[in-house]
């Protein structure tokens, strides 16, 4: 964890700063460039925007953490909605959502919480619609990708995310691939604990490669999620080497972020996914899209006055 990604992720946690950002005016154009809406409505219109323009959609209902049961059945509600208005889209087969377990009611009760989640993949199997399983803290990681493990055998249209900067995720990325899941590669951007990260910024993006060349070759139409052009140049010239063709995997890239990247890849024949995030539980999100690399904090700014 590098200093500066921690001093964002602590000062973003304390109460004051959280009601500064929700509140004031200052921040209102950023957070709408990168959020949404806080209705379905509101994001399936953007969906539907970019999936005519040729973009594949994942749709994230923004939350976590749900400590009581009525918020984790609201949430899987929602998440059922989300499958209906998928369901019913002209661009249904370019749409799919990401889920959080811990929004399902995985710290109220565990078996209960797998019961949703095989009550939502049921309903997004009568549409073929992809469920992704985000991937949280390390509090969760071996929960969530031993409860994909046994899921998977009864459900084939789900999938879940694995974080470079851990030092356990080649093992989790092979694990997956013998399983047949579809893996999102990310670096990260949770507070981790040092004994269970890589040492820097240098070697997650090593891992990050290596598991995305890993997942090229040998894994289930993995989504290579980043915005980094270097790392984007290396696999590109890497797949195009061996042999690998470009409907063998997408991009996938946070909405709002990189647009001219992102048509770019699209123009020259590669599949693009772009990562929706809706809701009014957007705060703790944004901050980690900041502290995901320091520079981001002027990144954003930048951002927000390119096409």
């Amino acid at each position: 964890m590098s200093f500066g990604r921690a001093i964002i992720l602590k000062t973003a946690a304390l109460k004051p700063i959280e009601r500064l950002v929700r509140r004031s005016f200052l921040f209102r154009g950023v957070v709408k460039r990168f959020i949404a809406g806080d209705t379905l409505a509101e994001a399936m219109q953007v969906a539907e925007e970019l999936a005519a323009r040729g973009m594949n959609i994942s749709l994230d209902y923004l939350g976590e953490n749900t400590t009581k049961r009525e918020e984790a059945e609201q949430a899987t509600s929602m998440f059922m909605e989300i499958v209906r208005a998928i369901a019913a889209s002209p661009h249904r087969d370019k749409i799919n959502i990401s889920i959080k377990l811990t929004q399902c009611g995985l710290d109220i009760d565990p078996a209960w919480a797998e019961d949703n989640y095989r009550r939502l993949l049921w309903l997004a199997a009568e549409s073929n619609t992809f469920v992704r399983v985000d991937m949280e803290s390390t509090d969760y990681t071996e929960r969530t990708v031993s409860l994909i493990e046994r899921v998977f055998q009864d459900f084939k249209n789900t999938g879940t995310v694995l974080q470079s900067y851990l030092k356990r995720s080649m093992d989790d990325t092979r694990r997956m691939i013998t399983l047949g899941a579809r893996v999102r590669v990310v670096k990260g951007a949770y507070l981790e604990p040092e004994q269970l990260t890589v040492p820097d910024k240098a070697a997650t993006d090593r891992q990050y490669v290596e598991m995305a060349k890993l997942l090229m070759q040998e894994g289930n139409y993995p989504a290579i999620a980043t915005h980094d052009e270097k790392i984007i140049l290396e696999l590109k010239q890497w797949a195009a080497e061996q042999g690998i063709g470009k409907e063998k995997f997408e991009w996938q890239m946070l909405y709002g972020i990189r647009r001219d990247l992102q048509s770019s890849l699209h123009e020259e024949g590669y599949n693009v996914r772009v990562y929706i995030p809706f809701g009014d539980s957007w705060y703790p999100y944004f901050t980690r899209r900041l502290a995901e690399r320091p520079a981001n904090m002027w990144f954003i700014v930048k951002a927000m006055f390119r096409k």
